[in-house]
């Protein structure tokens, strides 16, 4: 197991060893190969990008490929992020879909499209922080121009999309 660990780039100095023994720990060489290949595909990721993505996030082998797929489409497609971007920021990828990235992404797009944050404000730091974080940040500052935002957040949480979320 060590050595299919190392195999993956993750030196066993590194805080993420651990986890990368974990990762493996059920994996075949083979199945290992057939997820890297995966991930290859579905994230339009090099070789050393997969190699990136699973040194700092191991357990990314371990997602399941329709949760893998799903969070390609959003991130990809709809959210628009580079996949170097994600290559490098792969904790991204054990992140809740609908209860935090797709809300988190609603705010900000709502917030860039009526000028009230910056177009390049950085997503993972706002997929990141904490439930409070964000809210002091990206909720509370809003209250007087977008009155109904903390609504349509605490909405979109529980899966619902406000139809003033809804930007052409």
């Amino acid at each position: 197991m060590a050595a299919r660990a190392e195999g993956l780039g993750v030196p066993r100095c590194s805080g993420m060893f651990r986890e990368a023994l974990m990762a493996v720990a059920t994996m075949s060489q083979e199945m290992i190969a057939v997820k890297v290949n995966y991930l290859k595909n579905t994230f339009r990721w090099s070789e050393a990008e997969v190699s990136i993505a699973v040194s700092r996030s191991p357990m990314v082998l371990v997602r399941s490929n329709n949760m893998l797929r799903s969070k390609s489409e959003f991130l990809i497609s709809e959210v628009r992020l580079e996949p170097v971007y994600i290559a490098h920021r792969p904790v991204i990828l054990g992140l809740n879909l609908e209860g935090r990235l797709r809300p988190r992404h609603y705010v900000m797009r709502f917030l860039k499209a009526n000028g009230l944050l910056d177009c390049d404000r950085s997503y993972f730091s706002a997929f990141m922080v904490t439930e409070k974080v964000f809210v002091e940040k990206y909720i509370c500052p809003y209250k007087e121009v977008a009155p109904h935002l903390a609504e349509d957040y605490a909405d979109a949480c529980r899966g619902q999309v406000p139809t003033r979320f809804r930007i052409a």
